[in-house]
């Protein structure tokens, strides 16, 4: 017969075995819930937002367009609030030498989304990357204020101008132009200027007449402002009635009516009492006095059109 003591011996054997079955029945199950739990993770993060989006950007490094678009744009109606997959779309764009299609990728979520920071940030980003900068000062113009003061380094002050477009003047003027950027360019003939345009170096010369100066300001990254435009208006002094001789009365002796012209100026005239303007005679030297009555009247013309007085002689030349 066994012992006592080996019975209890192979008790406990058998109790070990059991718990030791016991252990691995566990940790098999724990390691197929932990198998389970990871595919499901996978398979979750595959369909979240961020596992679409890297799909997306996997699908564009193999140049499979059309696939990476649509992971894209499953993202955007997955979470249209969140920047990545419109910048991933656009990227897309971009591959393909598309750049109207890639802006609009921003500009028409911005329109349905007009305080979202993020996508603004998102296109101010692509405006770099892409050398457009003279679109950004367009994109941040009138913004919220929460845009504002997130992309306040783009936001640039125009330049300030030296002198009153509201005033006219009577002599020509010197221009200053400032600025706390790093450069100012502008232009004289009404257009946009860009980077490409004059840079400001020394005062702008203001002559007779109207000056459209248009300037804008650009930081030390190229970002420019929104164009200041200014008209400056000149007008100097204009002559008076122009000196013509001789002087009105009658004559019985042959004479020539004669127009004293300032440099600067051109004369016109009439005999018929209607009143000269540029579409009458013009002045081009003595006149021989008509015979009987003659109203003769003329004026002067500066270089920017402006006229004189007129002046006008009443001759009766009756030959004896």
């Amino acid at each position: 017969m066994m012992s006592e003591k080996e019975q209890r011996r192979r008790q406990m054997e058998r109790r070990k075995a059991l718990k030791r079955k016991k252990r691995r029945k566990v940790l098999i199950i724990l390691a197929v819930l932990v198998v389970a739990a990871v595919a499901a993770g996978v398979v979750c993060y595959q369909n979240s937002y961020n596992g679409i989006v890297n799909k997306g950007y996997s699908a564009q490094k193999e140049k499979a367009y059309e696939k990476a678009e649509t992971y894209f744009k499953k993202a955007i109606s997955k979470k249209p609030e969140k920047a990545e997959a419109y910048t991933g779309l656009s990227k897309v764009y971009i591959a393909q030498d598309d750049l109207e299609k890639a802006e609009d990728v921003f500009l028409n979520a911005i329109d349905k989304q007009t305080k979202n920071a993020d996508l603004y940030e998102a296109c101010v980003s692509f405006y770099m990357d892409t050398d457009q900068k003279m679109e950004i000062p367009v994109l941040l113009e009138d913004v919220d204020d929460s845009v504002a003061e997130r992309l306040g380094g783009f936001i640039i002050d125009g330049p300030s101008f030296s002198l009153d477009d509201k005033e006219t003047y009577e002599e020509v003027q010197e221009l200053t132009l400032k600025s706390d950027e790093a450069a100012i360019y502008y232009t004289t003939d009404g257009s946009e200027p860009s980077t490409k345009s004059e840079k400001y170096k020394e005062p702008i010369q203001l002559g007779e007449g109207e000056n459209i100066i248009t300037a804008i300001a650009v930081n030390k990254e190229g970002v420019p402002s929104l164009p200041v435009k200014k008209t400056f208006t000149i007008e100097l002094p204009v002559e008076d009635a122009p000196a013509v001789s001789p002087s009105t009365g009658q004559y019985d002796t042959a004479a020539q009516i004669e127009i004293k012209v300032p440099d600067g100026y051109e004369a016109y005239y009439t005999m018929d009492k209607s009143d000269p303007t540029t579409a009458s005679t013009k002045y081009e030297g003595p006149i021989d006095m008509p015979q009987g009555e003659t109203i003769f009247k003329a004026v002067l013309v500066n270089a920017k059109g402006r006229m004189s007085g007129i002046t006008t002689r009443n001759y009766m030349y009756e030959p004896e």
